[in-house]
């Protein structure tokens, strides 16, 4: 099926949503069946102990400990408004940072980093402009404390419905920007699954939204979510990767199945690393990821290379490190949520 759609369902009592484009499920997000604290969430902290030689400090939250590395002019004690940027790894605190985001789907307001934005992906000079104006008005008297980026997602909204989402995330960070008094405390509550889809998987717009009980099995979700959970990857051509987390990495390894041709290796290398992003994002997968590609002459790696850098060009926070002496190819991954074998156990 061609077009864009979005799937709203239930997993044992949890929210679930899927992104499906073209037939393929291309964004996941599942709630965790625990109390974990959710990326983006806001808490009130307390400066607990530094920890040396990791250039950070511990901070107590409601329901254990953060990790902050920032600690430039941070005491023990001290009173902290902290942001979740990502999932806590098993044994390990929850890291938090004092760069604050107050997200919507149109406007992202950002204490203490002025500045009135708008998104590069809008083009039009006129529809900038009225943008633009609309944003001083929004954001008058704030300038000094508050910034506000206004998203690509604005080019097809209503000017009140953009206004509205500036006036509530202004607000919202005004509010909890002023509250720093008390012990450790959740002051704004991580986006669910569902509101993740709403706040960020409509640009472009979704041709059709399935929100009724019983839709992944109707769109094939949960057989999605089957093949997710198998380490073995299918490929165009018979070959395949192989994709197994352990606590220090993610490991990858390509092979070329019954092709024997001599473009064969490189051939499946390309499509393993087209598929790799998607396979990372969906399986809930960061940190470390080693690959062993298919071996190849290493006068074809450049056009590896070119491959890879277009396939995480939109993946946030990657950063591709390239060849190792043994010629395995490194990369890192912001880890962005829990993996999905954890959230399906």
């Amino acid at each position: 099926m061609k077009g864009r759609v979005l799937v709203l369902d239930e997993l044992d009592g949890r929210q679930a949503a899927a992104l499906i484009v073209d037939g393929r499920v291309e964004e996941l997000a599942i709630d965790p069946a625990g109390d974990e604290a959710l990326p983006g969430a806001i808490y009130r902290a307390v400066a607990d102990r530094p920890v040396k030689g990791q250039g950070g400090i511990f901070v107590k939250l409601p329901q254990g400990s953060g990790f902050l590395r920032q600690i430039s002019g941070v005491a023990p004690g001290q009173r902290l408004l902290v942001q979740v940027t990502g999932p806590a790894e098993p044994g390990k605190a929850v890291p938090v940072t004092t760069r604050l985001l107050f997200k919507s789907r149109f406007a992202i307001v950002t204490p203490d980093a002025p500045g009135l934005n708008i998104s590069r992906r809008i083009k039009d000079e006129g529809l900038r402009a009225e943008l633009s104006a609309l944003a001083e008005a929004g954001m008058a008297g704030a300038e000094a404390r508050l910034g506000l980026i206004l998203r690509s997602s604005c080019e097809e909204a209503e000017p009140d419905a953009v206004a509205e989402d500036v006036a509530a995330m202004r607000g919202l960070a005004e509010a909890v920007l002023a509250d720093l008094t008390g012990g450790p405390e959740l002051l704004v509550d991580g986006p669910s699954a569902h509101d993740l889809a709403f706040r960020d998987w409509l640009d472009p717009a979704v041709d059709e939204a399935d929100t009724e009980a019983g839709s992944f099995d109707r769109h094939g979700v949960r057989e999605a979510l089957d093949a997710l959970c198998d380490p073995r990857v299918a490929l165009e051509g018979g070959a395949s990767a192989v994709i197994e987390p352990t606590r220090a990495l993610v490991a990858v390894d390509v092979n070329t199945g019954p092709d024997t041709s001599p473009a064969a290796s490189l051939k499946a290398n390309i499509a393993a690393a087209r598929e790799l992003p998607r396979q990372l994002r969906l399986r809930g997968l960061g940190g470390q990821v080693v690959v062993d590609f298919a071996p190849m002459p290493k006068r074809d790696r450049a056009i590896l290379d070119q491959v890879l850098k277009s396939a995480f060009k939109a993946e946030g926070e990657t950063n591709l490190a390239g060849w190792t002496t043994l010629g395995l190819y490194e990369l890192t991954r912001k880890r962005d949520r829990l993996p999905l074998s954890e959230l399906l156990a």
